[in-house]
């Protein structure tokens, strides 16, 4: 099964590292990161999981639930979880995911061939709260992941979702964001209070609403 931006995530039930988990039950309606390992005790995941851990703050203000994958077995995930907390100085309270038969990876289309036939490659998605696919990222096993990015895009997809706006290159939190092209500019200046300021007929800014 391949996913793509815009599919339904599937459900799944699973063995995990903090128990069975039924993935829609865990989600709830809070918005949800799934992202996934080739194996445990590897070094770049390592730090991956740490720093995720550290970021549990950050989730938590943004309504999102943290899932990680990898295809080892549940007490292979609990000794790794404990190198991770030794190692990165956190405490990992998020689940991760044993698929030992590879049922959550071939679902997600976490296995490539090309790359691995046995281990599942790098992918991270966010899942929103109405359980549609709205990024996906794939890594290199050699490069590990840019959190900052994952907030950034998770703030993005959020303000988009409750604001009529689009957000531009490099946009962080706090900076101008877009009027999309199918509101004219007449109604944009009814829907933005805080003013539009106008660069071509197409390209539209106005600050950030929710600020």
């Amino acid at each position: 099964m391949s996913i793509k931006l815009g599919d339904t995530a599937p459900d799944f039930t699973a063995d995990s590292s903090s128990g069975e988990i039924k993935f829609y039950d865990f989600l709830g309606d809070s918005w949800g990161i799934l992202f996934s390992h080739p194996a445990d005790f590897t070094p770049v995941c390592t730090t991956e999981l740490g720093f995720t851990s550290k970021l549990k703050s950050e989730f938590e203000k943004r309504d999102t639930k943290v899932i990680a994958l990898s295809v080892d077995n549940v007490e292979d995930h609990k000794k790794w979880i404990s190198d991770i907390n030794e190692t990165q100085n956190t405490d990992v309270q998020f689940p991760i995911i044993a698929d030992q038969d590879k049922k959550v990876s071939e679902l997600y289309d976490f296995i490539h061939p090309n790359a691995s036939a046995t281990a599942t490659v790098r992918s991270l998605l966010i899942i929103d709260p109405e359980k549609k696919v709205r990024l996906i990222i794939t890594y290199p096993a050699s490069t590990g992941r840019n959190f900052d990015e994952v907030l950034r895009v998770l703030d993005s997809l959020r303000l988009v979702d409750n604001y009529k706006v689009t957000t531009p290159a490099n946009w962080k939190n706090g900076d101008e964001v877009i009027v999309p092209p199918t509101i004219s500019t007449e109604d944009a200046k009814e829907l933005y209070p805080k003013g539009v300021r106008e660069v071509k007929p197409y390209l539209r800014f106005t600050p950030q609403p929710n600020i």
